[in-house]
């Protein structure tokens, strides 16, 4: 029988929300009868499987972080086509997973570096590919692809620290004038509203440029769309996409925060704030169907399967609509949408699951291999001088 693994947790500030985003579908596929193999990754990227991954109220203790090595190491020799973690110390326990299930958010498991790993084992996994996720992962390569495609969006700059450490006088005049206030000062390549700071006059943009340097090295200034409308619409397939409906999400603060996202009235974007979402959102249907289609647009422009959440911007005011952001695995699969939109989280987990087996099946297709004569006439003998040289 096919064993799926849940990877969450990991080496990232957003550690906590891929806790819960794990943990929604390990029950899930667990109550729709499949076999599930949690694999937790603490916060120093140490593998850790076992049932008691399973359980919320393992993480809400301090067992987790009480772990000083991982359970598990992962066997590269029998590691192919399937992904082997076989238990340190004794004995001779091992654990095969068959078809991964990424929970990550943020670095080192949204970014592609774990996709890479599941594409070097050659086994099927759900989400998106090792080049999207690593794409979208990056806030400014996002934005110049919508350039590019002629897409809007919001006008931006971007700076990394060693030029902010030598240049910082002539970088703050830079944005003092190409840009126009209030600005959005974020890091480059992480989620969740983390290290983000809107800020509404010159001085406050040095702080809030440092604050975002201790997360990442590379920071996007961004004009802020005002009369805004923060507007959600997720994607889902490979080639025949289907668009849910829009999502309208309120905030209290300047922009939609970490607060807002997943705590306050119980959590946004966890499905659970009735007051800070509105579903469908209150557009038109010509403006509804425009945003539909852009979403679309860019998950096939980034090369996005699976699954994947646009955010727009809407400025109600002008009527302009400015595309966002792309999150290749948004939190808690943005199961509450889909619900909305007439998918049940059952449907939505069994079709991503069909989605990652069929990419995989697809890929198989091509020739990995080449076979040469290039290495039978290769002689570096006369080339490499005396031995020991």
């Amino acid at each position: 029988m096919e064993t799926i693994g849940i990877f969450f947790g990991g080496k990232s500030p957003e550690h906590d929300i891929s806790i819960i985003t794990g943990q929604l579908i390990i029950s899930g596929l667990k109550g729709m009868g499949f076999t599930v193999v949690a694999v937790y990754l603490d916060k120093e990227n140490r593998w850790h499987l076992g049932d008691q991954y399973s359980s919320m109220q393992f993480f809400r203790g301090n067992q987790a972080s009480s772990k000083k090595t991982g359970d598990y190491a992962i066997d590269l020799a029998e590691s192919s086509g399937k992904i082997v973690f076989r238990k340190n110390g004794w004995g001779n326990k091992k654990i095969n997973i068959d078809l991964a299930f990424p929970a990550f958010h943020g670095r080192y498991g949204e970014d592609g570096t774990m996709q890479g790993l599941f594409e070097m084992f050659g086994i099927p996994y759900v989400g998106c590919d090792v080049t999207s996720s690593a794409l979208t992962m990056d806030k400014v390569f996002t934005k110049e692809l919508y350039r590019d495609l002629g897409l809007p969006t919001s006008k931006f700059l971007s700076i990394n620290k060693k030029d902010w450490q030598n240049q910082q006088k002539n970088l703050k005049e830079k944005i003092a004038s190409q840009l126009r206030g209030p600005l959005f000062v974020k890091p480059a390549r992480l989620g969740s509203s983390i290290g983000i700071a809107k800020i509404s006059n010159p001085q406050e943009l040095e702080q809030a440029i440092e604050v975002a340097l201790h997360y990442d090295d590379k920071v996007i200034i961004e004009e802020s769309v005002e009369n805004v409308m923060d507007i959600t619409c997720a994607v889902l397939g490979n080639d025949d996409l289907t668009s849910s409906l829009l999502q309208e999400s309120n905030f209290k603060e300047k922009f939609f925060s970490y607060e807002d996202k997943y705590l306050n009235d119980g959590g946004a974007q966890l499905g659970k704030s009735e007051n800070n979402m509105i579903i469908p959102a209150g557009l038109d249907a010509p403006t509804t169907q425009k945003i539909q289609e852009m979403a679309k647009t860019v998950f096939k422009a980034f090369g996005c399967s699976g699954l994947a959440r646009v955010d727009f911007l809407y400025n109600k005011k002008t009527k302009d609509i400015f595309v966002n952001e792309v999150n290749t695995l948004p939190g808690t699969l943005y199961h509450h949408l889909w619900k909305k939109s007439g998918i049940e989280l059952p449907n939505l987990l069994q079709r991503l699951l069909d989605l990652a087996r069929e990419r995989h099946h697809y890929r198989q297709k091509f020739i990995s291999t080449f076979e040469s004569s290039v290495l039978k006439q290769a002689d570096w003998s006369n080339k490499l001088g005396p031995k020991g040289a």
